[in-house]
Protein backbone atom coordinates (compact mmCIF):
# COMPACT_ATOMS: atom_id res chain seq x y z
CA UNK A 1 0.00 0.00 0.00
CA UNK A 2 1.67 3.93 -0.81
CA UNK A 3 2.59 5.68 2.25
CA UNK A 4 -0.01 7.99 3.51
CA UNK A 5 1.01 11.94 3.18
CA UNK A 6 -0.89 13.10 6.13
CA UNK A 7 -1.69 10.35 9.11
CA UNK A 8 -3.74 11.17 12.23
CA UNK A 9 -2.50 8.34 14.67
CA UNK A 10 -5.31 8.16 17.56
CA UNK A 11 -5.62 11.70 18.20
CA UNK A 12 -7.29 12.74 21.46
CA UNK A 13 -7.83 16.31 22.48
CA UNK A 14 -10.32 17.57 26.20
CA UNK A 15 -12.20 20.99 26.85
CA UNK A 16 -12.95 20.53 30.52
CA UNK A 17 -15.15 17.22 30.64
CA UNK A 18 -16.16 17.45 26.85
CA UNK A 19 -14.11 15.06 24.97
CA UNK A 20 -13.51 16.84 21.41
CA UNK A 21 -11.36 13.97 19.59
CA UNK A 22 -11.24 10.51 21.22
CA UNK A 23 -8.91 8.91 19.54
CA UNK A 24 -9.43 9.94 16.21
CA UNK A 25 -7.23 8.04 13.28
CA UNK A 26 -7.07 8.76 9.81
CA UNK A 27 -4.95 9.28 6.72
CA UNK A 28 -4.92 10.98 3.50
CA UNK A 29 -3.09 9.06 0.45
CA UNK A 30 -1.70 10.39 -2.58
CA UNK A 31 -4.31 11.57 -5.40
CA UNK A 32 -7.18 10.93 -3.04
CA UNK A 33 -9.82 13.33 -1.83
CA UNK A 34 -10.62 12.18 2.16
CA UNK A 35 -14.00 13.70 2.71
CA UNK A 36 -14.54 14.54 6.66
CA UNK A 37 -18.41 14.88 7.66
CA UNK A 38 -20.60 14.85 10.78
CA UNK A 39 -23.10 16.61 12.07
CA UNK A 40 -22.54 20.48 14.28
CA UNK A 41 -20.71 19.92 16.82
CA UNK A 42 -19.17 16.91 16.25
CA UNK A 43 -15.65 17.99 16.38
CA UNK A 44 -14.22 18.95 13.00
CA UNK A 45 -13.12 22.06 13.76
CA UNK A 46 -11.03 20.93 16.76
CA UNK A 47 -9.76 18.08 14.85
CA UNK A 48 -8.39 19.96 11.64
CA UNK A 49 -6.88 22.84 14.21
CA UNK A 50 -4.72 19.87 15.76
CA UNK A 51 -4.13 18.53 11.69
CA UNK A 52 -3.04 21.66 10.91
CA UNK A 53 -1.21 23.07 13.58
CA UNK A 54 -3.42 25.56 15.96
CA UNK A 55 -4.07 23.13 18.18
CA UNK A 56 -1.90 20.20 20.34
CA UNK A 57 -3.69 17.02 20.90
CA UNK A 58 -3.49 15.78 24.43
CA UNK A 59 -2.06 12.27 22.87
CA UNK A 60 -1.23 10.75 19.82
CA UNK A 61 0.10 12.26 16.63
CA UNK A 62 0.29 13.81 13.47
CA UNK A 63 2.11 12.50 10.37
CA UNK A 64 3.02 14.57 7.15
CA UNK A 65 5.58 13.32 4.56
CA UNK A 66 6.76 10.26 7.28
CA UNK A 67 7.87 13.05 9.86
CA UNK A 68 6.14 13.46 12.92
CA UNK A 69 4.68 17.00 13.09
CA UNK A 70 2.77 17.21 16.06
CA UNK A 71 4.92 19.57 18.22
CA UNK A 72 5.14 21.86 14.81
CA UNK A 73 3.38 24.89 14.22
CA UNK A 74 0.80 25.78 11.74
CA UNK A 75 3.60 27.72 10.22
CA UNK A 76 6.04 24.74 9.69
CA UNK A 77 3.63 22.53 8.85
CA UNK A 78 2.82 24.52 5.95
CA UNK A 79 6.24 25.49 4.82
CA UNK A 80 6.79 21.60 4.58
CA UNK A 81 3.39 21.76 2.32
CA UNK A 82 0.54 21.72 3.93
CA UNK A 83 -1.97 24.06 2.10
CA UNK A 84 -5.36 25.23 4.43
CA UNK A 85 -8.15 27.08 3.42
CA UNK A 86 -10.66 28.62 6.00
CA UNK A 87 -13.94 27.80 7.16
CA UNK A 88 -14.02 31.36 8.15
CA UNK A 89 -12.22 33.83 5.59
CA UNK A 90 -8.55 34.71 6.80
CA UNK A 91 -7.78 37.15 3.40
CA UNK A 92 -7.18 40.83 4.16
CA UNK A 93 -9.92 42.16 3.11
CA UNK A 94 -8.22 46.06 2.52
CA UNK A 95 -5.54 44.36 0.02
CA UNK A 96 -6.21 43.59 -3.55
CA UNK A 97 -6.54 39.80 -5.08
CA UNK A 98 -2.92 40.01 -6.20
CA UNK A 99 -1.30 41.52 -2.69
CA UNK A 100 -3.33 38.32 -0.90
CA UNK A 101 -1.84 36.04 -3.50
CA UNK A 102 1.49 37.69 -3.21
CA UNK A 103 1.28 37.82 0.77
CA UNK A 104 0.97 33.60 0.31
CA UNK A 105 4.01 33.70 -1.75
CA UNK A 106 6.07 35.61 0.03
CA UNK A 107 5.09 33.30 2.85
CA UNK A 108 6.36 29.94 1.10
CA UNK A 109 9.48 32.16 -0.07
CA UNK A 110 10.39 32.43 3.97
CA UNK A 111 10.77 35.88 3.35
CA UNK A 112 9.85 38.26 6.61
CA UNK A 113 6.79 40.12 6.05
CA UNK A 114 8.04 43.41 6.91
CA UNK A 115 9.56 43.82 3.56
CA UNK A 116 6.19 42.89 1.66
CA UNK A 117 5.89 46.42 0.17
CA UNK A 118 9.06 46.44 -1.45
CA UNK A 119 8.83 42.42 -2.65
CA UNK A 120 5.11 43.57 -4.81
CA UNK A 121 7.71 44.32 -7.05
CA UNK A 122 9.06 40.91 -7.16
CA UNK A 123 8.61 39.45 -10.74
CA UNK A 124 9.04 36.02 -9.63
CA UNK A 125 6.68 35.89 -6.57
CA UNK A 126 4.34 37.78 -9.41
CA UNK A 127 4.54 35.34 -11.63
CA UNK A 128 3.74 32.68 -8.91
CA UNK A 129 0.68 34.89 -7.47
CA UNK A 130 -0.93 34.49 -10.89
CA UNK A 131 -0.52 31.61 -11.91
CA UNK A 132 -2.37 30.56 -9.29
CA UNK A 133 -5.24 33.50 -9.65
CA UNK A 134 -5.22 32.18 -13.33
CA UNK A 135 -6.05 28.64 -12.19
CA UNK A 136 -8.71 29.42 -10.18
CA UNK A 137 -10.28 32.31 -12.58
CA UNK A 138 -9.42 35.61 -10.48
CA UNK A 139 -6.32 36.65 -12.67
CA UNK A 140 -8.68 39.13 -14.25
CA UNK A 141 -9.73 40.34 -10.80
CA UNK A 142 -6.12 40.63 -9.80
CA UNK A 143 -6.89 44.68 -8.83
CA UNK A 144 -9.56 44.49 -6.69
CA UNK A 145 -9.93 45.18 -3.85
CA UNK A 146 -11.16 42.01 -2.11
CA UNK A 147 -13.54 42.95 0.51
CA UNK A 148 -15.55 43.89 -3.46
CA UNK A 149 -15.09 40.32 -4.46
CA UNK A 150 -18.36 38.29 -4.14
CA UNK A 151 -18.59 35.55 -1.19
CA UNK A 152 -17.56 32.76 -3.97
CA UNK A 153 -14.66 34.45 -5.43
CA UNK A 154 -13.52 35.15 -1.82
CA UNK A 155 -13.07 31.04 -1.87
CA UNK A 156 -11.42 30.70 -5.10
CA UNK A 157 -8.79 33.33 -3.72
CA UNK A 158 -8.60 31.12 -0.44
CA UNK A 159 -7.98 28.98 -2.76
CA UNK A 160 -5.19 30.71 -4.84
CA UNK A 161 -3.01 31.42 -1.70
CA UNK A 162 -3.05 27.99 -0.78
CA UNK A 163 -1.81 26.92 -4.10
CA UNK A 164 1.20 29.63 -3.75
CA UNK A 165 2.51 27.43 -1.56
CA UNK A 166 3.11 24.82 -3.52
CA UNK A 167 1.26 22.49 -0.96
CA UNK A 168 2.16 18.80 -0.91
CA UNK A 169 -1.72 18.21 0.63
CA UNK A 170 -4.29 20.74 1.14
CA UNK A 171 -6.57 20.91 3.95
CA UNK A 172 -10.23 22.34 2.84
CA UNK A 173 -12.79 23.99 5.32
CA UNK A 174 -16.02 23.53 3.63
CA UNK A 175 -15.19 25.77 0.59
CA UNK A 176 -18.83 25.01 -0.84
CA UNK A 177 -19.70 27.08 1.84
CA UNK A 178 -22.06 30.22 0.31
CA UNK A 179 -21.41 29.22 -3.40
CA UNK A 180 -24.92 29.05 -5.54
CA UNK A 181 -25.37 25.68 -8.00
CA UNK A 182 -23.16 27.14 -10.27
CA UNK A 183 -19.69 27.95 -8.16
CA UNK A 184 -20.34 24.44 -6.48
CA UNK A 185 -19.94 23.16 -9.66
CA UNK A 186 -17.02 25.04 -11.26
CA UNK A 187 -14.90 24.33 -7.56
CA UNK A 188 -16.08 20.71 -7.66
CA UNK A 189 -14.69 20.22 -11.05
CA UNK A 190 -11.36 22.31 -10.07
CA UNK A 191 -10.49 20.11 -6.84
CA UNK A 192 -11.51 17.00 -8.84
CA UNK A 193 -8.64 17.49 -11.11
CA UNK A 194 -6.01 19.66 -8.04
CA UNK A 195 -6.49 16.56 -6.37
CA UNK A 196 -3.96 14.86 -8.64
CA UNK A 197 -1.54 17.56 -8.01
CA UNK A 198 -1.95 17.11 -3.92
CA UNK A 199 -4.25 15.09 -2.32
CA UNK A 200 -7.41 16.91 -0.24
CA UNK A 201 -8.46 16.40 2.84
CA UNK A 202 -11.84 18.06 2.94
CA UNK A 203 -14.63 18.96 5.23
CA UNK A 204 -17.98 20.04 3.73
CA UNK A 205 -21.34 20.07 4.52
CA UNK A 206 -22.50 19.84 0.71
CA UNK A 207 -23.21 16.16 0.74
CA UNK A 208 -23.57 16.27 -3.49
CA UNK A 209 -20.19 17.91 -3.98
CA UNK A 210 -18.74 14.95 -1.26
CA UNK A 211 -20.26 12.31 -2.90
CA UNK A 212 -18.90 13.31 -6.65
CA UNK A 213 -15.41 14.41 -5.42
CA UNK A 214 -14.65 11.50 -1.96
CA UNK A 215 -12.50 8.36 -3.03
CA UNK A 216 -13.22 8.14 1.05
CA UNK A 217 -15.18 9.29 3.21
CA UNK A 218 -14.82 9.83 7.24
CA UNK A 219 -17.86 10.48 9.33
CA UNK A 220 -16.87 12.12 12.72
CA UNK A 221 -19.99 12.24 15.33
CA UNK A 222 -19.34 13.05 19.09
CA UNK A 223 -15.53 13.31 18.33
CA UNK A 224 -15.17 9.78 17.08
CA UNK A 225 -15.09 8.41 13.51
CA UNK A 226 -17.90 5.83 13.78
CA UNK A 227 -17.16 4.72 9.85
CA UNK A 228 -14.82 5.14 7.33
CA UNK A 229 -15.02 3.84 3.72
CA UNK A 230 -16.16 4.39 0.18
CA UNK A 231 -18.81 6.47 -0.71
CA UNK A 232 -20.98 3.26 -1.21
CA UNK A 233 -20.09 2.16 1.82
CA UNK A 234 -21.29 5.37 3.80
CA UNK A 235 -24.67 5.39 2.12
CA UNK A 236 -25.02 1.79 3.16
CA UNK A 237 -23.68 2.03 6.44
CA UNK A 238 -26.76 1.63 9.17
CA UNK A 239 -25.19 4.18 12.00
CA UNK A 240 -23.95 6.61 9.37
CA UNK A 241 -27.89 7.14 8.25
CA UNK A 242 -29.07 7.39 11.69
CA UNK A 243 -26.51 10.08 13.06
CA UNK A 244 -25.93 11.86 9.51
CA UNK A 245 -27.12 11.03 6.62
CA UNK A 246 -30.69 10.47 7.36
CA UNK A 247 -32.88 6.95 6.51
CA UNK A 248 -33.52 8.38 3.32
CA UNK A 249 -30.08 9.52 1.73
Amino acid sequence: MTEPVLSVRNVSRKFGALIASNNVSLDLRPGEIHALIGPNGAGKSTLIKQIAGGLRPDSGEVHFLGRDVTALSTVQRARMGLGRTFQISALAMEDTVLQNAMLGALGAGRRPYRFFRPVLKDRDLREVAETALDRVGLLDHAAIRTSDLSHGQRRQLEVAVALTLKPRAFIMDEPMAGLGASGSKRLTGFLDELRHEAPILLVEHDMDAVFALADRISVLVYGEVIATGTVEDIRNHAEVRRAYLGEDA
